[in-house]
């Protein structure tokens, strides 16, 4: 077996040093609902967005445009506001961990009568909808919170459940077999070397790259070369995006520990993925925890 598939095989089962895949919400997420009270009016609310991702506020109450204020506006693609919603796309400029505040004001005399928020750049991901509300909510709206709470109640017993099984399951490739992970072809592999490409951020020189897949998993292995007299780097986040925006589920990123003098790093990405939700290219990123160094490749495509 060649050591690149011994080595994912290993990384599948868990072994190693790995990072957990930061909590986010991401294109195709659920809406997110706000609701301001007088009392709360004056707190900011945190929205995240991104660097050519779109984020858009609807509200239930008409906005008096000429009072909405966006702090660096000149730092957005895109800034339009309608009757009842704003919609935001951030420029190529803007840099992970920026925090730049909305204010809005509406148009009627009902409090509150204004609402803020701090939008807050990510390297990767953004919140696509958010639902502002002004007013006392009907019957229906807390039925539909009942039913995503129960939805994500129901997940949360899935992932459980998968945990333990992976827990009790033999290790080695009897593990990866017990639950179901390898199919009757095994892990298939493709070189990736001559199709990958890098997009914007970090100029780094890709070594070498391999594709990977399992029944219920797909994973992309990566060496890099950074330039010369940069600080280490160290991936603690990654987002696999097919050409229509939507994301796979991104398990764990796996990283050999980074050392001044190592000039290559290792970088290992695993997802959820079946044969029918991972058709590519994919573009990956990847960024690190506290710093504006992303690496993006395109052109992704597994066995």
């Amino acid at each position: 077996m060649p050591r690149p598939v011994l080595a994912v095989l290993i990384l599948l089962l868990s072994g190693g040093v790995a990072w957990a895949q930061p909590t986010f919400m991401s294109t195709g997420a659920a809406v997110r609902r706000i609701e301001l009270s007088p009392e709360s009016a004056s707190d900011a609310v945190e929205v995240s967005i991104s660097s050519g991702l779109s984020s858009t506020i609807l509200f239930d109450s008409e906005l008096a445009r000429e009072g909405v204020v966006l702090e660096g506006r000149e730092r957005f693609s895109l800034v339009d506001i309608g009757q009842a919603t704003i919609r935001l796309i951030p420029a190529d400029g803007i840099s992970p961990g920026d925090r730049l505040r909305l204010v809005v004001r509406f148009r009627d005399e009902a409090a509150p009568g204004s609402a803020t928020f701090l939008l807050v750049a990510h390297p990767a991901k953004a919140e696509p909808f958010v639902e502002v509300y002004r007013r006392k909510r009907g019957v229906e709206t807390y039925r539909e919170e009942a039913r995503e709470a129960k939805a994500e109640a129901q997940r949360c017993r899935e992932e459980n459940d998968r945990l333990r099984a992976e827990r009790s399951a033999p290790q080695g490739l009897a593990g990866l077999l017990s639950m179901g992970k390898v199919g009757s072809g095994g892990v298939e592999d493709s070189d990736l070397g001559k199709t990958i490409s890098r997009g914007p951020g970090v100029a780094v020189v890709v070594r070498q790259a391999y594709g990977y897949r399992s029944a219920l998993r797909v994973a992309v292995d990566v060496l890099m070369a950074f330039p010369e007299g940069g600080q280490p780097w160290t991936a603690t986040g990654a987002a696999l995006r097919d050409k229509s925006g939507k994301e796979l589920n991104v398990l764990q990123v796996w990283q050999v520990a980074p050392t001044s003098s190592e000039k290559n790093v290792r970088v290992i990405i695993e997802a959820e993925a079946t044969s029918d939700s991972a058709r590519g290219p994919f573009s990956l990123k990847m960024w690190e925890a506290a710093g504006p160094r992303i690496v993006t490749l395109s052109n992704i495509a597994f066995p």
